[in-house]
């Protein structure tokens, strides 16, 4: 579920980018009167006498934003009982840094505005903006690892509940109490419908349709019932009972096909599956595609003339935006994460590194949807919420940079990488336990007298850099030739284990070192659409007997571990463990030294 969600959002943020532009365009061409006239155009309902009436942007941010919000309570729903969030050492971390991520650029926007007339956009900076954050990270690359968008998913939900519950809280202008008994009332009316397992949806769009309209009249924002409803949503694993009778239906369709056997076989593999889970498949793509890219493009057109930008400059309001989207949610998010780590209230999904939490905190200051969101609820006064916007947008883009370099540069540092099991205290052999024998990958002259062992990961960043060198030092020595096991790190790198697999699958048909060149060039597209295209274009099966290239993988592991390998890549210079710097001057020294001194004639 995860990783859906993750090709949704990574690849809806350039429809949120597209739309985002083109509000910023139209608001800023010769027909910038256009756009706010409009956004402000009247559409409703009437039925007799009774009348329902909103302009489009009111449909727009409180009629398709309730159903965006409903998507994350589906997500809420299901990552609580099924997925990320179920194991509760990995909520604790991701939770605090939520809060501190909203703490602290609160605090940060009201010591420039405390007292002042922009004193109630304290909430703008304090929501991320998932779609852009992953955006950003798929844009990084392999120096993002999965657990860190899991970790900085599970920190977005968290916070997307936080933002909606202070805009119900904070951003209520004044209740109607008939208005909120009614409410209740239909939300007591669907957790019936609900409880008696009635599930027509017919009902529930009925008398979620009255509920929306009621909490709307009440002063509360329509948005918390799109969360209450997608939570109510019912989830489940599916039963081995459910199961049983899909395939049941499939195998009757299968032998004897008819229109009924098809209806019965549909009917069953969908029962099988939960209903929240079929709901986000159906509207996730919908809510990230079409509902966010319409809010943007809605919200994001500000004027961006002279006197606009020159106003922002001098406006608190911009300055505690953007301030605290760059510095408060990068200060909040480290410390939120340091201080459960540190009293050992959770843990890390995928033992992340201080690096690669630096730049999620980061990227995590980029706040745009709720963002805008609160911008049109905290501001009456159009000016200073133009001067919010260009606060939004300075402080998002400025995040977003901020992220990349941090990524950048705890990616390029030179070093080995190695899991949190490793103890830099441990007395290590230095012999390589298993001597290089006929199984062994090699490249070079077969009967070479200098040969260097790598012990390598994929996905490393490390391994990749010296790939290059090592190729330079092969192709200017001849008489040094280079051996390759495999050393895949699964919890840091998840995607090394299946690239070993492929390139062992290569090995059959004798392409190893083609298929290790491939996937170095490549390391930063490692997943399995990209293995399988990288075997198909050398004519590997990339699938094909894989418990034996596991097997294989696992004795290169077991003689790494025993020849004192706790990271990647360590090298073996004819036996014993090279420790010297990684480059190529370096480890051509230590090459030079193996070779026999000429004797004087």
């Amino acid at each position: 579920m995860l990783r859906t969600f993750f090709r949704t959002e990574a690849g809806s943020t350039s429809a949120l980018l597209i739309a985002t532009v083109l509000a910023l365009l139209w608001a800023n061409s010769p027909w910038a009167d256009t756009y706010e006239a409009f956004w402000h155009t009247p559409m409703g309902l009437s039925f007799g006498t009774a009348e329902f009436s909103l302009d489009l942007r009111h449909w727009v941010n409180d009629g398709l934003m309730t159903l965006f919000f409903f998507v994350i309570g589906l997500e809420i729903s299901y990552e609580v009982r099924l997925g990320q969030l179920r194991d509760r050492r990995l909520i604790a971390v991701p939770a605090v840094a939520a809060f501190g991520g909203m703490l602290v650029p609160a605090g940060v926007y009201l010591l420039l505005n405390a007292g002042g007339p922009g004193a109630a956009g304290w909430g703008v900076p304090i929501a991320t903006d998932t779609a852009f954050v992953l955006g950003v990270l798929a844009v990084v690359g392999a120096r993002c690892p999965d657990p860190l968008r899991a970790f900085l998913l599970t920190l977005a939900i968290v916070d997307d509940v936080l933002a909606i519950l202070i805009i119900a809280l904070f951003y209520t202008a004044e209740l109607s109490v008939p208005a909120l008994l009614t409410a209740a009332l239909l939300l007591a009316a669907i957790v019936t419908l609900r409880w008696l397992k009635i599930w027509r949806a017919p009902a529930y769009i009925v008398l979620g349709f009255g509920l929306w309209v009621a909490t709307l009249e009440s002063g509360i924002h329509p948005t918390l019932v799109g969360i209450a409803l997608g939570v109510l949503v019912f989830v489940y694993a599916p039963s081995d009972q459910k199961l049983l009778l899909a395939g049941e239906a499939v195998h009757e369709f299968t032998n004897e096909p008819s229109a009924r056997a098809a209806r019965e076989a549909t009917l069953r593999v969908r029962h099988a599956v939960s209903v929240n889970e079929r709901l986000q498949l159906r509207l996730h793509p919908w809510s990230s595609y079409v509902i966010v890219p319409v809010f943007a493009l809605a919200n994001a057109g500000v004027r961006l003339d002279g006197e606009t930008l020159r106003a922002a400059l001098t406006s608190p309001v911009s300055w505690g935006i953007a301030a605290g989207l760059l510095i408060g949610k990068f200060a909040g998010i480290a410390l939120g994460t340091w201080l459960p780590l540190r009293l050992k209230w959770g843990i890390l999904p995928g033992n992340l590194v201080w690096g690669q939490l630096f730049g999620g905190a980061a990227v995590s200051g980029i706040g745009f949807t709720v963002a805008l969101f609160i911008v049109d609820l905290a501001f009456p006064d159009p000016a200073i919420r133009a001067e919010a916007k260009i606060g939004i947008l300075a402080g998002s883009l400025l995040a977003a940079a901020l992220g990349w370099v941090i990524f950048r540069m705890a990616w390029d540092r030179g070093g080995v990488c190695a899991p949190p099991e490793a103890e830099p205290d441990e007395e290590l052999p230095e012999l390589l336990s298993v001597p290089v024998g006929p199984r062994d990958h090699v490249r070079g002259r077969i009967d070479a007298p200098i040969t260097i062992v790598e012990y390598g990961d994929f996905e490393c960043p490390y391994c990749g850099r010296l790939h290059p060198v090592l190729a330079r030092l092969l192709a200017n020595n001849p008489d040094v030739r280079l051996v390759f096991r495999h050393f895949p790190l699964r919890t840091i790198h998840p995607r090394a284990a299946s690239a070993a697999i492929v390139a062992e699958a290569a090995g059959d048909r004798g392409r190893f070192w083609e298929m290790h060149d491939v996937l170095y060039d490549n390391q930063r597209a490692l997943t399995d659409a990209d293995l399988e295209r990288y075997a198909a274009r050398l004519g590997v099966e990339p699938w094909e007997d894989v418990p034996r290239h596991a097997a294989r993988i696992a004795l290169d592991e077991a003689s790494g571990r025993d020849s004192g390998a706790r990271g990647t890549p360590t090298l073996f210079l004819n036996g014993v463990r090279y420790q010297g710097p990684l480059d190529e001057d370096a480890i051509g020294r230590a090459i030079a030294e193996l070779r026999p001194s000429p004797q004087p004639s």
